[in-house]
Formats: structure tokens, C-alpha cells, sequence
């Protein structure tokens, strides 16, 4: 029989491995192996000759590569079980801990910041341009720092908290199918002509996978700005008048927060504004973001993910799931 409290013990030491090592090196990463398997197949599902087919072939292949992934992993999970838990376990810990990207995200943040202070600021648009899709080549340092907490508002939902609830809900198994999801719409998700159509699919699947995850995360993070002692009220405000203007139906929602809390106008250049301009952009705004996105995930999870992997346990869903 799997302990209630095996699931547990997974996701804090898998939380605690991101938070001390961040990512694995990309030889064992299981992400980076996706990445490679992800390009390989692009080319072959595009359809030069009969482009009303990209759509159609999109759909094929998000919907087989997730059906896959999860057969795979939970197959491999359900024999090692049978085998030694304890080895269930080390692959759990592995994949949850491949999955997140909590240092990952602040050491991408730090060489923005650090190259700031060096008053490199070529330097720092191209270290944002590795975490946002927007064009940095011309921002100025405010639309830089507007883009590194913007990424940490967005980082923190598709890159911490929809993995680990994934996790309490579906196991590793669960919290790898989301990145499946999400390395499909960052790959193919675009809406640039070649890819609008084969992207379809994998963008749809992203955004129904984390609307949950982000309405949590923007309520967690009003929590954690009340103990950050950062602007709560304001970030309550912001969040009931802009969560909605993102295209995004899930940005906008840790976004506004973040904005209000830190007390400042989040900006992407041609497409919105988020907040009022109550203070300037600073470096410490970063650091406070970055404050706020930690609390925000320990919050997560004690009343979330903790609560869930408890509740279904007393309900024999992990038993059920390892055929038990």
C-alpha cells in the first residue's frame, strides 16, 4: 500500500532539490530530451502541399505525444513501484524536481538584474530575452524590469505551481504530462503563420491546463504579499480592474497582482499596461518579486498541494492510480 505521506515526502524534497541545485544538467534532463523529440517532428507533421491539413496533423500529434508521455511515465512508475517503492520514489523526485524552475527563474532574473548594475544593458536584453517572447532589442531599462517581473508573475504559474498541481492531483506522472503541455505551446504555440496552425492544439491544451493554476496562484500571491508587507490592498485592486487585459485569459491574473503589489505599471510595448505608476521599477522590485514568488509556492504548498495529496489518499486515489 502507498503512505499518504510518500506523495509528500516527494514533493518537498523534489521542491527543496529546485530551490538548492535548480535544473538538472540538460544531458539527463528530461525536459531537454522533449525539446529534441518536440523539433525532430516538426518539420515531418507540417504539410507543405496541403496546408488545411496542419491543423489536423497538430492535433495528431500534441493529443498522441501527451497520450504517450503519460502511458510512458506512469507505466514505468507503476513497475518500479512493484519492484521497491523506494524506487518509485527516487523517479518521482527526479521528475518533479525536472519539471520546476524556482532557481532556475531566479538565476535568470539575477543576470538581468546584475548586468543592470553594471550599466550593460545590451547584456541584460538579451538575458530577458531568454525567459519572454517580446522583442528586447530596443528596451529601455524600465520595459527590461517590466519584463523580468512580468516573467516571474507568468514563471511562477507555468513553471512552478501548474507542475505541483499536477503533481497532488495525478503524481509525477501528472506534473510531467503539464510540461509535456507547456514545451509543446512554447515550441509550437505561436501565432506566426508557420506555426498558427500545427500549434493549435498545444496552445488550447497550455491554456486549459494552467486556468486553474493561475486564478490560485493570484489569490496566493495577495497572501504573500501580506507577508512580504508588500502593497496587499492595491494588489487586490489592480487584480478585480486588469487581470483581463492580456490576450492571455491567465496572465493577466498574477500579473495584475504583482503590479499592484509592488506598486508599479507592468508594461509590454504594443500590447498593455498593468498597474498604476505609483513607483518606479526598480532592481529591489525585482528582488521583492522574486520574495513574493518564493512565499507564494511555500504557501501553495501547505494549503494546496499538501491538503489535496491528503484528501485524495483518504479516498484511496493513489492506490487506485498504482493499480492497487
Amino acid at each position: 500500500m502507498i503512505s499518504l505521506f510518500d506523495f509528500i515526502i516527494i514533493l518537498l524534497i523534489s521542491v527543496t532539490m529546485d530551490l538548492i541545485l535548480g535544473d538538472p544538467n540538460n544531458k539527463i534532463h528530461p525536459v531537454a530530451w522533449l525539446g529534441k523529440y518536440i523539433t525532430y517532428f516538426i518539420p515531418k507533421i507540417k504539410d507543405k502541399k496541403k496546408r488545411n491539413s496542419e491543423k489536423k496533423n497538430g492535433t495528431i500529434f500534441t493529443t498522441v505525444t501527451i497520450t504517450f508521455f503519460a502511458l510512458l511515465i506512469q507505466s514505468i512508475l507503476v513497475y518500479l513501484y512493484n519492484i521497491n517503492i523506494i524506487l518509485m520514489m527516487i523517479l518521482s523526485i527526479f521528475i518533479l524536481y525536472s519539471v520546476i524552475a524556482i532557481k532556475s527563474m531566479e538565476k535568470h532574473i539575477n543576470a538581468i538584474t546584475i548586468a543592470l548594475q553594471n550599466n550593460d544593458i545590451e547584456n541584460a536584453r538579451r538575458n530577458l530575452s531568454m525567459i519572454v517572447s517580446r522583442n528586447t532589442k530596443n528596451l529601455d531599462e524600465q520595459h527590461i524590469l517590466s519584463g523580468a517581473i512580468e516573467s516571474i508573475a507568468d514563471g511562477t504559474v507555468d513553471g512552478i505551481l501548474s507542475p505541483l498541481f499536477y503533481f497532488s492531483i495525478l503524481g509525477s506522472t501528472g506534473a510531467f504530462i503539464f510540461r509535456v503541455i507547456n514545451t509543446l505551446d512554447s515550441m509550437i504555440g505561436y501565432k506566426e503563420k508557420y506555426y498558427e496552425k500545427i500549434g493549435w492544439m498545444a496552445a488550447k491544451a497550455d491554456t486549459y491546463a494552467n486556468y486553474i493554476p493561475a486564478r490560485i496562484t493570484a489569490v496566493l500571491m495577495i497572501f504573500a504579499a501580506i507577508i512580504s508587507k508588500a502593497d496587499w490592498k492595491n494588489s487586490i485592486d489592480i487584480f478585480k480592474k486588469e487581470r483581463n487585459y492580456t490576450i492571455s485569459i491567465n496572465s493577466g491574473h498574477p500579473i495584475s497582482v504583482l503590479a499592484g503589489a509592488l506598486r508599479i505599471r507592468l508594461e509590454k510595448l504594443d500590447h498593455y499596461s498593468i498597474g498604476e505608476p505609483l513607483e518606479k521599477i526598480s532592481i529591489e522590485k525585482c528582488k521583492m518579486a522574486i520574495k513574493i514568488m518564493k512565499i507564494t509556492i511555500l504557501v501553495f504548498c501547505m494549503i494546496i498541494a499538501i491538503p489535496l495529496i491528503l484528501i485524495l489518499g483518504s479516498l484511496n486515489w493513489w492506490n487506485f492510480l498504482f493499480g492497487i
